[in-house]
């Protein structure tokens, strides 16, 4: 049977409740999510943390405790923690989330390939503070999860590569329908996978609207899935109904389901990804 795969990603750094009452803000509301994302068929979690405010925090506190919350029911389970620097830049506080030992190291963390604008905002991404981060997560042995928003964020992959930073088999997060990249169509999809380099695992996220589109869209390619709150928290294109993170990964449940496709475990991604279980 043919496979997908669920990368799972709960929180973000912009849905608040305000916004919407289903976004997990708390640990306990993160942990509860994945938990439940897993039992879906998510085999990856990309894990964003919040303070006691309900803000972005990067310190690495507030990830071991999460990732305690989440192995202690779910030992299996790939975890990826976020270096975004769509909040702060600074790869010394980008970074600290990396420190952590066994058992709460991460298995994968994200690299954003290049700086972006969002609609409101912009995510610094400068050349020096990439080369840093992705060396540090190979010194650390965490498997990067390479996110691309345009081709020359593939391109600037192939130059880490070149450097000897990136390890086969190369996991990429492609993200469509953001207003300053690559938009979420058919003709952008196929050239930014066919530069993708051999060897290469990859996910279609969809920002915004485009989130059910592209969704669909990974089911029917054999992609994998990036999906939840992160990327919109409405269910439908007209905004009508507020998802929950349990929704939207049910209904790519269901569409697999629909089209007799099959979900991996996390099992199947670890040993398709090479990577070995927390200690």
């Amino acid at each position: 049977m043919k496979k997908i795969f669920v990368n799972f990603t709960s929180t973000g750094m912009i849905p608040t409740k305000d916004m919407t009452e289903h976004v997990p803000i708390t640990t306990d509301e993160i942990i509860k999510d994945v938990l439940t994302a897993a039992k879906h068929g998510a085999s990856i979690a990309h894990l964003h943390a919040r303070d006691e405010d309900g803000k972005p925090t990067y310190k690495k506190e507030v990830f071991k405790e999460i990732i305690h919350g989440i192995r202690e029911k779910n030992k299996e389970l790939i975890l990826c923690v976020t270096t975004s620097g769509r909040n702060y830049p600074e790869f010394e506080r980008r970074s600290q989330v990396l420190d952590l030992e066994e058992p709460y190291k991460p298995d994968m963390a994200s690299l954003t390939l290049s700086s972006l604008n969002f609609n409101k905002t912009a995510s610094i991404n400068s050349p020096d503070v990439i080369l840093a981060l992705a060396t540090k997560i190979k010194e650390k042995g965490i498997k990067p999860e390479l996110e691309a928003f345009d081709l020359g964020m593939i391109n600037y992959a192939k130059y880490l590569i070149k450097k000897g930073l990136l390890e086969e088999p190369y996991y990429f997060n492609l993200l469509f329908g953001n207003i300053a990249c690559a938009q979420a169509n058919l003709l952008s999809v196929g050239l930014m996978v066919n530069e993708l380099p051999e060897n290469s695992v990859y996910a279609f996220a969809g920002i915004g609207d485009y989130q059910k589109f592209m969704n669909s869209l990974a089911v029917v390619c054999g992609a994998g899935v990036r999906v939840g709150l992160e990327d919109n928290i409405y269910f439908d294109e007209e905004r009508t109904t507020l998802a929950s993170n349990e929704m939207l990964i049910k209904r790519v449940a269901d569409t697999a389901k629909a089209l007799g496709i099959g979900i991996m475990t996390s099992m199947e991604m670890r040993q398709l990804l090479g990577l070995k279980m927390s200690e």
